[in-house]
């Protein structure tokens, strides 16, 4: 006989385990997706003023205190975003052709974010990518080429300017940018990011953009450092012209 108030011969625990899981489960993906909709939602359409919310409400409003001290209420209302395009038939999904510059326009591979217009700091509050003449403790070293002073070659074959600075990651210790100078003294200043350039024969080589576009670039409005903006809209620019620089990019292959 078992004693009253015994659980493990009437009821099958390992079945009560797996309920309990799958309702943490469920509750961890509604959980989830609501979380996911604090930035993007509503979703903007292309049909004016229109916002969806998809499947499930908009979750209440969370604030939270940036490293800056100021804070920031999610999920907002964010302002519509002016796209120079338009679209090939009037359905959702439907391919956009551009109307002005992709590059610069911000279409396709071109697209960036609109991220706070404040530098990236790092764990001491400086700003985390300068270049190396703001980053005096940083150099290049022996071993290795130094590419300042070394002309840079376009994907048209022409040179659009000389290395005069590089920008370094203050927290990574690595080359983000070259700062190139073009060949009219009067023009500014544009950085480069690492990544999409090749050194050789004395020469850096830039594949994605001709001498022209590299000239029209977006550039920092401080010449000692870069916004986290400002960077998306770089990296953006000079990543797209595989696909924008020449009309013949934009083609199939076959």
């Amino acid at each position: 006989m078992h004693e009253t108030g015994a659980i493990t011969p009437y009821i099958d625990v390992a079945q009560l385990v797996l309920y309990a899981f799958w309702i943490f489960f469920a509750g961890l993906i509604l959980h989830l997706i609501l979380e996911s909709k604090r930035e993007g939602f509503p979703l903007i359409t292309a049909r004016e003023g229109e916002r969806l919310e998809g499947i499930l409400p908009m979750p209440s409003p969370k604030t939270f205190i940036l490293s800056t001290g100021e804070t920031r209420t999610v999920p907002r209302l964010e302002p519509e975003e002016l796209v120079n395009a338009v679209q090939t038939q009037g359905f959702e999904g439907a391919p956009w052709v551009p109307l002005g510059n992709p590059m610069i326009d911000g279409l396709g591979p071109a697209a960036y974010a609109m991220r706070a217009e404040t530098p990236e700091l790092t764990y001491h509050g400086e700003p985390r990518t300068v270049p190396i003449r703001i980053a005096s403790d940083h150099w290049v070293a022996e071993e290795d080429p130094d590419p300042r002073g070394l002309e840079v070659i376009a994907a048209d074959k022409l040179v659009a300017g000389i290395v005069s600075d590089i920008w370094v990651d203050r927290a990574e210790l690595s080359i983000r940018y070259l700062e190139v100078a073009p060949p009219d003294p009067a023009a500014r200043h544009v950085i480069v990011p690492a990544e999409l350039i090749r050194s050789g024969g004395g020469v850096i080589k830039l594949a994605c953009v001709t001498a022209a576009q590299l000239a029209a670039a977006p550039f920092p409005a401080s010449p000692d450092f870069v916004t986290m903006r400002e960077e998306d809209r770089i990296q953006a620019y000079f990543a797209s012209g595989h696909l924008y620089a020449f009309p013949s990019r934009e083609e199939p292959l076959i």
